[in-house]
């Protein structure tokens, strides 16, 4: 039987699909992940039917506060947690997915010499995984430009990030059923707009501005505004005498289920920037519009956006200066010349990972055997 302990903080969705690969191919592997008691992991890790052991543990602020100091403190005495945990369970291998929680769960397991891997999905390496690249047995990147970030490391591996995203063959009948199904037609090109899970505020202001002013007449739009903001956005609208059933070229949506069917017939995405969402966009191989997600810390999802604009596959606009002018402007740039549109997509599928899961599982295996 083959133990596994998988650590996951910021990363969930790479974290179980790591952790569903390994189930796969090796059934009795005994897996459990650590978490914190605030994080999405939650819900998602019980969902999928693993075990989650809590731990207390908090990000480092750049500010100097006694919060901060106390969150230090918290964070760095639940290595004992860690370690007793580690006495009980037994782990085979520690496998990160970045975030503030591998500090205390790696400082253990290096230092009880247990092996272990960590996976980076961001354009540029977090602190946490810069921390350990070069104790840990083995440093997992989605991206090439990671690699170059993290210096001398000599233990990187590109392999990309899994996703459950797939590039498919949608025959013309299977997109106009699903066309039909959100009460849309096939004569107009296609934007698909999304914030994330919660949904994004600035984004969702600029589209529901650029609908108000019906500048989408040469586009349908298909808007997952956030299952929180939905109420909000449909209730906005009547107040301009606006009814969210009746809108011309416009489907909105709390949430989008079938994101893979939607990305694949869509012909532009406009969205975040977060590592998942661009490695799926380099596999359905779609041109974008990124409004990064700032953060005080570190801009992540810029540093990952900038990786297709440099290349010609996307465009940025900045979350403090975006608004329904320069949102609609840039839309029209792209959606009106249909070989740019195709060329950018052409461009974007080049840096789409092949066979991930297979990649990182055989790196497991090469640590543990």
């Amino acid at each position: 039987m083959l133990f596994q302990l998988l650590v996951q903080d910021g990363h969930i969705n790479p974290g179980l699909a790591i952790a569903n690969k390994i189930k796969k191919e090796d059934p009795n592997s005994e897996i459990v992940f650590i978490g914190t008691n605030r994080g999405l992991e939650n819900d998602l890790v019980p969902r999928a039917g693993y075990q989650l052991k809590i731990i207390e543990a908090y990000g480092f602020q750049k500010e100097i506060s006694i919060e901060n100091f106390r969150n230090v403190l918290k964070t760095f005495s639940s290595k004992k947690d860690v370690k007793r945990f580690f006495e009980e369970f037994k782990p085979d291998i520690v496998i990160g997915t970045g975030g503030y929680i591998c500090v205390p769960v790696f400082g253990v397991a290096i230092k009880c010499k247990i092996p272990t891997l960590l996976h980076e999905s961001n354009a540029f390496p977090g602190r946490s995984v810069k921390l350990y690249a070069k104790k840990v047995d083995r440093v997992l990147v989605g991206f090439k430009e990671t690699k170059e970030c993290l210096g001398n490391a000599k233990n990187v591996v590109v392999t990309g990030t899994p996703t459950k995203v797939r590039k498919l063959n949608i025959t013309y009948t299977e997109k106009l059923k699903i066309l039909n199904n959100l009460g849309i037609k096939n004569d107009l090109p296609i934007v698909l707009i999304f914030g994330g899970s919660q949904g994004a505020k600035k984004i969702n202001d600029s589209v529901y501005n650029i609908i108000k002013n019906n500048l989408n007449k040469k586009y349908q739009i298909v808007w997952a505004t956030g299952p929180k903001q939905f109420d909000i956005i449909k209730t906005a609208l009547k107040n301009d005498s606006i009814d969210i059933e009746k809108l011309n070229n416009v489907k909105i949506l709390p949430y989008i289920y079938n994101m893979d069917e939607m990305m694949n017939i869509s012909d532009l995405l406009i969205c975040r920037s977060g590592a998942m969402t661009i490695t799926e966009i380099s596999i359905v191989g779609k041109p974008a519009i990124f409004i990064p997600l700032p953060s005080k810390m570190a801009n992540r999802q810029e540093d990952n956006a900038k990786v297709l604009e440099k290349i010609g596959a996307a465009k940025i606009i900045s979350n403090n200066v975006v608004d329904y002018q320069n949102l609609s402007e840039m839309i029209d740039f792209i959606i009106q010349d249909r070989i740019r549109l195709e060329e950018m997509g052409k461009i974007a599928k080049t840096l789409a990972p092949e066979n991930t899961e297979e990649k990182i599982y055989n790196e497991i295996k090469s640590i543990l055997h």
